[in-house]
This record gives C-alpha cells, sequence and structure tokens, in this order.
C-alpha cells in the first residue's frame, strides 16, 4: 500500500511540488550558475542589437530584431526564475505533457500550419508569437527519458545490464523525432536530439559496445544526409575548401573567419563590425560569435567561451550531488545538450566543423531557444537548490 501511494501521489502532492521549494536555499552553484546565466543573456542583447541593426534598418525598423529578442527575454527570465525556485520534481509530472506538445507541435509544422523561411519549415504563429516546436522538443526529450529511466530503476531493472531497457523507448522515440524534423528539413537539430538521446543512455549506463553501434549508426544517418541533399553536399564542400568558391560554398566560412581574425585582441569596438554589413550571412544568429570575435576581440570570444565552460563545470557538480536520480540525468544532460551546442556553434564558426546551422545558446537570436534554454537552466537551479533542503521522497 505504501508503495502505490509513492507511485501515485494525491493531488496534495502534486500541488506541494509546484510550490516554491521549501527549505531550499541558494547553495553556491545555484548562485553561481544564475550568475552565469545572467551574464550570457546579458551578452546575449548587447550583441543581438549590435549585429542585428544592418539587416534591421535594411527593414525600416533597426530595432526590430533587438525588441523581439529583448521581449523573449522578458518571457524567458521569469521563466528561468520560476523554475528554479520550483521543486524540480514537478518536471516528472508534467514531462510527458511536454513530449504530447512537442510532437504535436512538430506535426503542426509539416501539415500546413507551418511558416516558411529560408527554404525551411520550422516554426508555427501562435498569435503575435512565432515558436519553433524542435526548440521545445529538446527540454521535453530530456525530462521525459530522465522519468521514464527513473521509473524503470524504481521497478529494479538495470539498463546497465538489460540493453533493450536501455534502448527502449529511447531509440525509438529519436528515431520518430529526426524523421519529423528531418522533414522540415533541420540536420543540426536533429543531430542535437541524438546528442541529448546518447548522454541519456550514457549517463544511466547503456552498454557501451551497443552505444558504438548508435553511434556508428547516427555518423551513418549524418553523412548519408549530408550527401543527399545538394546544399549540404555543396557546405561540405566549402567546409574543406572555401577558397576554392570564394564567393560561393566558400562565403560563409571565409567571411567569419576574415571578422574573426579583424578582431585582434581587443576588438574593433562594440558596433564597429563591418562583418555585419552584408558581408557575414546571419550576424544575429548562426555567427554571432563571429561578431562576437570582431568587436570584443579574443577577450570577449574568451569571456563567452569561459561562461559556457563554467557551465560545465558547475553543471556536472551538481549532477553529481544531485539528491535523486531524476534530478541526476535531467542536470547531466541539460548540461552536456547546451554546452556541446555552444561548442558545436563555435567550431562552425571558426571552421573546425562544416556550418550547420545551430545557434549559439542564450547568445544567438531565437525566442523559442532562448525561453527553452532559459527553463532548462532554470531547473538545473532548481535541482542544485534540493541539495539545500531536507531529504523527502519526489513525487513519482
Amino acid at each position: 500500500m505504501a508503495e502505490s501511494t509513492i507511485q501515485r501521489p494525491g493531488v496534495a502532492a502534486v500541488v506541494r511540488a509546484l510550490l516554491p521549494q521549501r527549505g531550499a536555499r541558494w547553495t553556491s552553484e545555484a548562485i553561481a550558475l544564475t550568475t552565469v546565466v545572467g551574464a550570457l543573456t546579458v551578452i546575449g542583447l548587447v550583441m543581438s542589437f549590435s549585429a542585428s541593426f544592418v539587416d534591421a534598418a535594411e527593414t525600416g525598423d533597426p530595432f526590430g530584431v533587438f525588441l523581439r529578442q529583448l521581449l523573449w527575454a522578458g518571457v524567458g527570465v521569469p521563466v528561468f526564475l520560476i523554475a528554479a525556485n520550483l521543486d524540480h520534481g514537478v518536471w516528472r509530472r508534467l514531462s510527458w505533457l511536454l513530449m504530447a506538445g512537442a510532437l504535436g507541435g512538430l506535426v503542426a509544422v509539416l501539415t500546413g500550419l507551418g511558416i516558411t523561411e529560408g527554404g525551411s519549415t520550422r516554426w508555427l504563429a501562435l498569435g503575435p508569437l512565432v515558436v519553433q516546436p524542435s526548440e521545445i522538443t529538446k527540454l521535453a526529450t530530456v525530462l521525459w527519458l530522465a522519468d521514464v529511466f527513473t521509473r524503470k530503476r524504481a521497478q529494479g531493472i538495470d539498463p546497465s545490464t538489460d540493453p533493450r531497457h536501455a534502448f527502449l523507448p529511447a531509440v525509438p522515440l529519436l528515431v520518430v523525432l529526426s524523421v519529423l524534423v528531418m522533414a522540415q528539413p533541420d540536420l543540426g537539430t536533429t543531430l542535437l536530439l541524438g546528442l541529448i538521446v546518447g548522454l541519456v543512455l550514457l549517463v544511466e549506463g547503456a552498454p557501451l559496445r551497443h552505444m558504438g553501434t548508435l553511434f556508428v549508426a547516427g555518423g551513418t544517418f549524418a553523412l548519408v544526409a549530408a550527401v543527399a541533399a545538394p546544399y549540404r553536399f555543396a557546405r561540405i564542400a566549402g567546409w574543406l575548401d572555401p577558397e576554392a568558391d570564394p564567393l560561393g560554398n566558400g562565403y560563409q566560412l571565409l567571411q567569419s573567419m576574415y571578422a574573426l581574425g579583424s578582431g585582434g585582441w581587443f576588438g574593433l569596438g562594440l558596433g564597429s563590425s563591418r562583418g555585419k554589413w552584408n558581408f557575414v550571412p546571419n550576424p544575429e544568429t548562426d555567427f554571432i560569435f563571429a561578431i562576437i570575435g570582431e568587436e570584443l576581440g579574443v577577450v570577449g570570444a574568451v569571456l563567452v567561451l569561459t561562461l559556457f565552460a563554467a557551465i560545465v563545470v558547475l553543471g556536472l557538480r551538481v549532477a553529481r550531488t544531485a539528491r535523486d536520480p531524476f534530478g541526476r540525468t535531467v542536470a547531466f544532460v541539460v548540461t552536456g545538450w547546451i554546452t556541446g551546442q555552444a561548442l558545436v556553434n563555435v567550431a562552425a564558426v571558426t571552421g573546425l566543423l562544416p556550418i550547420t546551422g545551430v545557434t549559439l545558446p542564450l547568445v544567438s537570436v531565437g525566442g523559442s531557444s532562448l525561453v527553452s534554454t532559459l527553463l532548462a537552466l532554470g531547473i538545473l537551479v532548481a535541482i542544485a537548490r534540493a541539495r539545500a533542503r531536507p531529504h523527502r521522497k519526489v513525487p513519482r
């Protein structure tokens, strides 16, 4: 009877989980994470205005892009603070609803309701807001899989000794999500979803030999997808030898490198980028790190990288000391997802990886990305704070 009560809590237990954490204090990790997130958000707002000013002015409103991003920050910051003050166990209850909403959004995008831009159909209009369901899908995947594996372990199932339970339902979910996202098409987000599922399997102890097989299968899929689409193949050709076609396939990378190289140690000065004057493509989104390097120099670029490195250190510390399996998995995967995405973006901007269209979390312009990332980091802060409250079972 007692076990049944734990598995199916009453309404009162769920309501308690929705209330701010009682007895929890702001630990050093929680304070440091909040500071780092605040710094990256402020840098993102400043650089979004600087990087978008020229392109936005050509549309008649030089402040347009910045004001939209500021509006999204006005949504995302309260979301972060609310999530940081809630019992993180509530996200186990909401994970199924979030996953259902994410899947519904991905399907809706492909059924004539989506907004097409730049050859991709990735967005939905919800009144005055335009959202990107694939961004919410990343967080939904983390929370839903963390809940599933927590339930498995509560039933005495150890994924590290039973490959079937390690890869079900994670791999089928990844296949479904990949099909829906690739139909938009969006290879970058598909690869990030693969990273998220891989991190979940890693922290849950999936057998490494099976993980290797999954990695090879994922790499093969990415290679085939890149070769099959002419524009993706052109990106790879431009990455391998950008100077062979400086005005075509190699243009984006070369302009990014020129912008980074002209910044020197201390940059040309905030707002003084030459690359954003219709040279660097997508200066406020995919290539905002190039504008940071040009305007703020090596010092500014290293500062941004240091802040992401701080998220790695703090996030892994929170994961290691989490008080429950769900919190441990979420903390580890959120840390790996956000910093991994940042690494992919910076690597593409600097020519270490082909251009994938992956944005820089918290910094690049993008409302759905900003809000979902702030929500994920707010949950991470809540897990850090949970260590400081008296131990009690998290509602299942």
